[in-house]
């Protein structure tokens, strides 16, 4: 009934403000819309397969939601995520081409974000990075990276997340928006237009806070941005700063038995301690766990992920010469961060509460500062580029135990916490990376444009003990010259050829957990460190694009990529449990695959978006007796489906998206899967065109899952194993994440 009633309410308002705008259609409003419709940029030009989205879909999409989202609609990309916006971090997922995330690139105006993935050891995720409403352009490059990406993690495509610029004009924009779940989002912008000596700048601030979807918790988050941008003789001096603080209780991750028993609804029981008590104390004592749940890790009372993050950066770019220019940034970023699980599994002592259930957490502190400086020389038709980064972070890590209350907990897992009981290992890492890149670009002839280059990257890890078992060493990543070459023909004044071949490294990682090299023991880190390579990629792509007038834009690529040395972490018992890692080179994985994506403006103020991709992703080699060889990569779903329907005659829009997607893997067996899906979304909005109160004003509603779809989203939440069958029985592997259920948001938006 309430779906039913969402949907009548949502067709009535669109109908109402339909009609409304049609009975005024201001005479200048369609003129500029082939401008609001321009919403995904082939690339044309680049030898590489590249897309680009305009601050225009990133406007219309949920307000608050994650950048990663939007992009979701480009060919290629395998987006999941557990609530509506895309931000929950820990259930965030993205693959490209059959890369996971740890294998990407991310930046931001040039400053690296690590791989984005949960409990990042050297970057940060882009939702805690920057407002989604001061973001620019979003670029992605699903096969080949530029050589001037500063990332160490890139063997597949990258993802360069571009701010705005402050504006020329002093005004603002003040937003605010309201929807399911008890959903509150604020935002505001101070514009201060351009003062004496020609600098102009933003502040912004925004506040989000909402109730899980499922289960009892809360997720919230305020930031503030600020940005500069000072003319220095010829060239430009722009500093920016953003500061964020989120707070998330935890969904609980699921199994396909559980979801089989319980549905896609089960949680955590934050709002019963008395049962979350009673299942540990059955567990520590050997008896039945209470009914209906059979093992502890069915449900958990509690979880939650904390993170505070400031990270900025100042660039000088600047004209020495008619011919030679220059670019040099330096950046810092810290984190202070904080995972909690409420376990089972270890009681907390009688002088720190006595509860059958303790408080574990996983400890971040991350402490970057680097560089990233580059020349551009112009040489006839030949551009000259090279450059360097170079990066110090020092991360720090540690597991702990905090006491919960024998009658009430007396703590909230979306808080730091402060005096444990218990310090199961800390351990302090130090990287240092150097990356250095030269290129070519050669305008050959008037319609063959050849780019060319190489990167040399050396990544040094050290792991120092400070409390726990001892794990001392060092290893490092050295790469001298890993090749990118790619082409460009104009075959026509509306179409074009593309092809690129580029060699990459992921370096190790420096942290006790996840897949590096240092989470394991002593004994085992010594025994690998010698042998252990890096993984590493060849990747070949060939493309063709069409630009037909502002009727018609295309693009279709096909790509074959080699991977080799993966490195394959095998989880051992359930995630909470902590469990140390194996980490080993298994082999190769061969990627074949081809993608399609246009968009068709078939009648005025319409248009009409779509791309497919096909993606065959496979082990080369068995693992000791597991016979993975020919079996698909986890994660990595074969047919991907991607449309959009849009409509903006300058005061009304709207879009309807879907999204489908085949079945996938998360054993590398192949014998746990999950199918295939097919979810859409509603954007539609108002804009006013009046004077006063009604310039530049707008009202937009967004609906998620417009059909209330239940299907699993985000998978290997805790990580793989080779096999979850156990005689034809359901899976009981809990690594998996429930999609978000319908939800609907309204919001209000003025510039002045």
């Amino acid at each position: 009934m309430l779906k039913n009633r969402l949907l009548a309410g949502v067709s009535l308002l669109i109908l109402s403000v339909s009609s409304t705008a049609f009975a005024q259609t201001a005479p200048d409003a369609a003129a500029d819309a082939d401008t609001i419709q321009e919403i995904v940029v082939f690339g044309r030009g680049e030898t590489r397969q590249v897309q680009a989205i305009t601050p225009t879909d990133m406007q219309i999409a949920v307000p608050g939601a994650s950048p990663i989202k939007v992009i979701a609609k480009l060919p290629g990309v395998n987006y999941q995520a557990a609530d509506p916006y895309g931000a929950y971090e820990w259930a965030v997922r993205i693959s490209v081409r059959g890369f996971n995330q740890n294998q990407l690139g991310f930046t931001l105006d040039d400053v690296p974000l690590g791989d984005m993935s949960y409990g990042n050891d050297n970057g940060l995720h882009i939702s805690r990075a920057i407002s989604s409403e001061n973001l620019g352009v979003t670029q992605m490059a699903q096969g080949t990276g530029a050589l001037d990406t500063a990332s160490t993690s890139n063997l597949g495509g990258t993802l360069k997340f571009v701010s705005k610029d402050p504006d020329t004009e002093a005004g603002g924009l003040a937003s605010v928006a309201y929807g399911s779940n008890a959903t509150v989002r604020a935002f505001g912008r101070i514009e201060t237009g351009e003062v004496d000596g020609g600098g102009r700048g933003y502040l912004s601030y925004d506040y989000q806070h909402g109730n899980k979807w499922k289960g009892h918790g809360e997720q919230w988050q305020q930031q503030a941005n600020a940005k500069f941008v000072q003319p220095v003789g010829e060239g430009t001096l722009t500093t920016w700063v953003n500061y964020s603080d989120r707070h998330e209780n935890d969904y609980q991750d699921l199994s396909l038995a559980l979801i089989g028993k319980f549905g896609y609804k089960l949680d955590n029981i934050s709002d019963n301690y008395t049962l979350a008590k009673s299942i540990a104390s059955a567990y520590q004592a050997g008896t039945a766990i209470p009914a209906p749940y059979s093992t502890p890790d069915d449900v958990y009372y509690d979880g939650a992920g904390n993170r505070q993050d400031v990270v900025g950066a100042t660039k000088l770019e600047y004209p020495i010469t008619d011919n030679l220019s220059l670019k040099a940034m330096v950046y810092g970023h810290h984190d202070k961060g904080m995972g909690t699980w409420d376990t089972p599994y270890v009681a907390t002592p009688a002088a720190f509460g006595g509860s059958p259930i303790s408080m574990r957490t996983t400890e971040y502190d991350v402490a970057r500062i680097g560089t990233v400086d580059s020349l551009s020389y112009t040489l006839g038709d030949h551009v000259i580029e090279g450059g360097f980064w170079f990066e110090n972070n020092d991360f720090d890590q540690a597991r702990r135990f905090y006491g919960l209350g024998i009658n009430s907990p007396g703590r909230t897992a979306d808080e730091f916490q402060d005096n444990p009981f218990y310090t199961q290992w800390h351990y302090a890492f130090n990287t240092k990376t150097y990356v250095f890149h030269l290129q070519d670009t050669w305008q050959v002839l008037d319609k063959l444009k050849v780019n060319y280059g190489f990167k040399s990257v050396k990544v040094e890890n050290q792991s120092t003990t400070l409390v726990g078992d001892t794990i001392n060493g060092t290893i490092d990543t050295s790469k001298g010259f890993l090749p990118q070459i790619g082409f460009n023909y104009q075959l026509t004044d509306s179409s074009e050829v593309f092809g690129d071949y580029a060699q990459n490294v992921r370096a190790f990682v420096s942290a006790h957990t996840g897949d590096s090299p240092f989470a394991t023991t002593q004994t085992g880190f010594n025994i690998i460190k010698g042998n252990l390579k890096p993984e590493t990629s060849d990747a070949f792509e060939l493309g063709y694009r069409a630009h037909i007038d502002k009727t018609f834009e295309a693009v279709a690529a096909a790509y074959y990529v080699s991977f080799h040395d993966r490195l394959l972490v095998s989880t051992v018992g359930s995630g909470i449990q902590g469990n140390a890692s194996a980490l080993t080179n298994v082999g190769g994985v061969t990627t074949k695959g081809a993608e399609v994506a246009g968009t068709w403006h078939f009648v005025k103020n319409w248009s009409l978006y779509g791309s497919y991709s096909y993606n065959q992703s496979t082990y080369d080699d068995n693992v000791g007796t597991y016979q993975t060889r020919g079996k698909t990569v986890v994660d990595s779903p074969r047919n991907l489906v991607k449309t959009e329907l849009s409509y903006d005659d300058g005061m009304i829009f709207g879009a309807l998206s879907g999204n489908y997607m085949s079945e996938r893997f998360y054993t590398y067996l192949n014998d746990g899967r999950v199918p295939g899906y097919m979810t859409f979304d509603l954007s539609f909005g108002y804009r006013f065109q009046g004077g006063g109160w009604q310039r530049d004003l707008e009202i937009q509603g967004n609906v998620t899952n417009l059909f209330d779809r239940h299907y699993v989203s985000s998978i290997g939440t805790n990580g793989y194993v080779f096999s979850d069958s156990a005689k034809g029985a359901e899976g009981t592997f809990q690594t998996l994440q429930a999609g978000a259920p319908t939800a609907l948001f309204v919001s209000v938006r003025k510039k002045f």
